[in-house]
């Protein structure tokens, strides 16, 4: 069993709230788990209006898989324009 995990360190610009925070979060988590079947879900930053943490996870049989689909993710995140991503680390675990 091979596990990947993922936080992905994210700034949403022109934002002056939570709500506001709340709804891009929820569009970005949505649109990731729909698309990729992975687990997501805001793990960092909660009461900052502009910054937040998502984290990632996928269960698999091979690294190499895991490893691309967490790519993917990235590129997708990047792709909606919804916010910035500043950083992100990747961490794959074999069982």
């Amino acid at each position: 069993m091979v596990v990947g995990i993922c936080q992905i360190d994210l700034i949403i610009h022109n934002n002056h709230s939570l709500k506001g925070k709340r709804q891009v979060l929820k569009a970005i988590i949505e649109r990731v788990k729909n698309r990729f079947n992975v687990s997501a879900a805001e793990v960092g930053d909660n009461d900052v209006w502009q910054r937040s943490q998502i984290g990632l996870c996928v269960v698999g049989n091979d690294s190499s898989h895991i490893n691309g689909i967490l790519d993917k993710t990235i590129n997708f995140i990047e792709s909606l324009h919804l916010a910035e991503i500043i950083d992100h680390r990747i961490e794959i675990v074999n069982y």
